[in-house]
């Protein structure tokens, strides 16, 4: 599924002060966590190609925090091909304490100015701080409405990191104490939607907090000293914890680090759990287990569903082949099912680059160069294709168009580990209004109902021969979690967050008048509902 992307991925590590030295660090040195931070941002860089960066804190520098970031991969930011550059970035930011940062954008523009860490200088050590953000506020409207209407205020980007940013600066200037566990009850009763925060101030303070619903997945793990923490277990593992020392943070818990003492501590009360569905179908490595749950036992299982419901003849030239690269979990555990092959009949370039980089315009070309059809597999043969899902279908036609031209498929019977995306998602993913979706241009007013008509349907636009969904239920039966401890938004309309239902109103305001706004397509609901309060920028 290459037309479908994530908000973030953060990272924090921590040595505390002592006479041990955790065999994790780079040459034995406390102050090397910014080697470690690196390859923590390179495990979650599938949350975020667009940029990347970090904070480092150092109390025998002048820059008592001070932060790298720019647009890039982690390769080309760090510059880990170059190793002297390499070497003599670490030394500069070498410290004790990092919080890091991936980002994909759902809003803001491509430039440095957007890439996270957020640092905020200030001569008082508890308000020069820097954080980063992995989520979306729902409420964005509104927090940006409060800002612009105090008098002299002003919003350089267009993003809501910049809105908590200043969230963050004016509980600071409130506090006496500036407690940040405080401060952050105090925040979490004005915020609507997924954050996950990694916070480093001048103190050497760090803080960790994941919202009350668990929307987003976070991790941490601790090795003597040494404390990590990441959007993604996968990251913990590879930099050496042990599994059984990787734990995930609760819904509305922080950890916080001061005085060389870390606690836990709950911010916010968890009135439910909304931990996102995709995370495991799609955003996550497969590596990874997000709250305890297993992503590529999870994707097997998806798989196995999708056998249980095939109908197609099988016979000697019918095989299965993935999508690159995210489906090949289910397509091979479907194919075991059904006793049939799993074969690489498409080839992923994995060196052109993500097709949503230079925009939509080109993104059929893009797919032409980013996918390759094997003929020697592909020719003659009935292919049940399988994919994560399907957001916007333009990926999706331009694949099943080169397996006919280039690959000479015989037929081609699209499978999807999802049920259809109907709504948009206005906690992290990249897809905010209901007219850019293609599988509500079938499902009328709104319907959960899917029939074989609509599928048919669907198929003949898609150039297949036949598609099939898999049903509601078996999400969570795949997961393995309650379907009321899941956020299923965008595919049964239940938002868990109040500011989550009003965009999703006006997002069907939208939908009928379509002529009123923008362009239509390319707009965000979050825009829409901006300009109809009388504050858009």
């Amino acid at each position: 599924m290459s037309e479908l992307y994530h908000e973030c991925g953060v990272a924090a590590v921590y040595h505390l002060p002592s006479a041990e030295i955790s065999p994790l660090l780079p040459e034995g040195d406390p102050n090397k966590t910014s080697n470690l931070m690196s390859r923590l941002l390179l495990d979650i860089q599938n949350r975020g190609q667009l940029a990347a960066g970090m904070t480092t804190y150092n109390p025998n520098r002048s820059q008592l925090i001070d932060t790298h970031k720019d647009v890039g991969t982690v390769n080309e930011v760090f510059h880990l091909n170059h190793e002297e550059q390499f070497r003599k970035l670490m030394e500069q930011y070498e410290g004790p304490a990092a919080i890091g940062h991936t980002r994909y954008a759902t809003c803001g523009k491509d430039d440095r100015s957007y890439a996270q860490p957020f640092e905020r200088h200030h001569i008082e050590k508890p308000k020069w701080f820097s954080f980063a953000f992995n989520g979306q506020l729902a409420n964005y409207p509104e927090l940006q409405n409060e800002i612009l209407q105090q008098t002299n205020h002003h919003l350089a980007r267009e993003t809501d990191t910049e809105i908590l940013m200043h969230m963050l600066s004016q509980e600071l200037s409130r506090s006496e104490n500036h407690d940040l566990l405080a401060i952050l009850k105090s925040l979490s009763k004005r915020l609507d939607g997924a954050y996950n925060i990694v916070y480093l101030n001048s103190l050497g303070e760090m803080l960790i907090a994941r919202d009350p619903y668990g929307i987003r997945p976070l991790c941490y793990a601790m090795d003597g000293p040494l404390f990590a923490a990441a959007s993604e277990s996968v990251a913990l593992t590879n930099l050496g914890f042990s599994a059984e020392s990787i734990k995930n943070l609760e819904p509305g818990y922080a950890i916080l680090i001061r005085n060389g003492q870390l606690e836990i501590e709950q911010f916010a009360e968890s009135q439910r759990k909304s931990h996102c569905f995709f995370e495991w179908i799609y955003f996550a490595n497969v590596c990874s287990n997000l709250d305890e749950r297993s992503v590529y036992l999870t994707r097997k299982r998806l798989g196995e569903e999708l056998a249980d419901q095939e109908t197609v003849e099988i016979d000697e030239d019918t095989i299965v082949v993935p999508v690159p690269d995210t489906a090949k979990a289910a397509a091979d555990s479907m194919a075991y099912q059904l006793k049939i092959p799993s074969l690489e009949g498409l080839i992923r370039n994995r060196y052109i680059g993500r097709t949503f980089i230079e925009g939509n315009n080109n993104r059929e070309a893009k797919v032409r160069a980013k996918y390759t059809p094997l003929p020697e597999v592909l020719d003659g043969k009935k292919v049940l294709l399988v994919e994560d899902t399907i957001v916007r279908s333009t990926t999706m036609k331009a694949l099943i168009s080169q397996l006919r031209e280039r690959g000479k498929a015989k037929e081609i019977h699209v499978r999807v580990a999802c049920p259809p995306i109907i709504s948009p998602c206005f906690y992290g993913i990249d897809m905010s209004t209901i007219q850019e979706l293609f599988a509500p241009k079938f499902m009328n007013d709104g319907s959960l109902i899917l029939t074989p008509e609509i599928e048919a349907h669907m198929a003949q636009a898609l150039g297949a021969d036949s598609l099939r969904y898999l049903p509601m239920e078996s999400v969570a039966r795949s997961i393995e979690l309650p379907s009321e401890s899941l956020c299923q938004a965008c595919i049964n309309h239940d938002y868990p967050t109040p500011a989550g239902k009003a965009l999703y109103e006006q997002a069907l305001v939208n939908l009928s008048d379509p002529a009123s706004w923008g362009k239509g397509d390319s707009d965000r609901t979050y825009d829409r509902s901006v300009e109809v309060s009388g504050t858009r920028t």
